[in-house]
């Protein structure tokens, strides 16, 4: 069997799919089995053996190259859920819920209809989803999603310049806390941990781990240690370059480097 790697619609982590023996090239828009039936994509990587891993028996697969009329189906849905957002925005206002309509979209065969939607609560859509039903002929599903979601549909860019995280290849949202930016010694100003979507930002969480384990035999900030110097009180921790500053009972100021650090030899501390 051969795998490949397909970005589903135009959003989110490529998924691995069987090739099914079909023929194609990278960037080819390719027809494929998903959750929600039979939907597009787009292939962003060569065709490679799977290797025996049993994660790959329960690979979906790739149904065709798009045809020239599905590309026309494509453009198609692209233009009428357009139509169809607005109006089940009309309708959402017209029954007062307390709701704010995302996005829409359509199933490649135009059977269903999938809107997501934000709310501060629950809300009683069942009377709109038989409104909706009514108007498009079709099935109806509302999803309700967080501010995190919301963002990564619509996309843009992060203080770092470079396209968000989530919309860019991230599959699933990891829990991001505060303690993970206290670790990583960055401010804890709002503004600078915060991402567009006003929660703190996912990649606080990628490097935690690393800090989490180059802290464990580094005194904390405020200690007091012995030094070869004397005693003293450490004023500042650098995590990564495995150095601390530590302030002297004579107010002089020294580094001492733990093992492991090769560029600092003159207070050089055993772990």
């Amino acid at each position: 069997m051969k795998i490949v790697e397909v970005k589903l619609r135009d959003q989110g982590k490529p998924v691995l799919y069987n090739v099914n023996n079909i023929e194609f090239k990278q960037q080819d828009i390719v027809i494929v089995e998903s959750e929600r039936g039979v939907d597009f994509g787009q292939v962003v990587s060569e065709a490679e053996h799977a290797t025996s891993d049993a994660s790959h028996a329960g690979l979906k697969r790739i149904l065709r190259l798009a045809t020239a009329a599905d590309l026309e189906q494509i453009e198609k849905n692209k233009k009428e859920i357009k139509t169809i957002f607005e109006t089940a925005v009309k309708k959402i206002e017209e029954r007062k819920l307390d709701m704010k309509l995302v996005e829409a979209e359509y199933s490649f065969d135009c059977s269903k209809i999938i809107f997501y939607f934000t709310a501060e609560g629950r809300v009683d859509f069942r009377e709109l989803v038989r409104d909706l039903a009514h108007l498009f002929k079709a099935r109806i599903e509302l999803k309700q999603i967080g501010v995190r979601d919301e963002v990564k549909m619509f996309g843009g860019f992060g203080c770092c310049g470079r396209q968000l995280c989530c919309a860019a290849f991230l599959k699933d949202f990891e829990p991001v806390t505060i303690r993970m930016a206290k670790q990583q010694n960055m401010p804890l100003n709002p503004e600078k941990i915060s991402g567009l979507c006003g929660r703190l930002m996912c990649c606080l969480g990628y490097e935690y781990q690393t800090y989490k384990d180059f802290s464990k035999n580094l005194p904390k900030e405020g200690q007091y240690i012995e030094t070869a110097e004397g005693k003293g009180r450490v004023i500042s921790v650098h995590t990564l370059k495995q150095t601390i500053i530590v302030e002297l009972e004579d107010e002089r100021t020294i580094e001492i480097c733990f093992k492991g650090n090769p560029t600092c030899k003159k207070h050089e501390k055993e772990e």
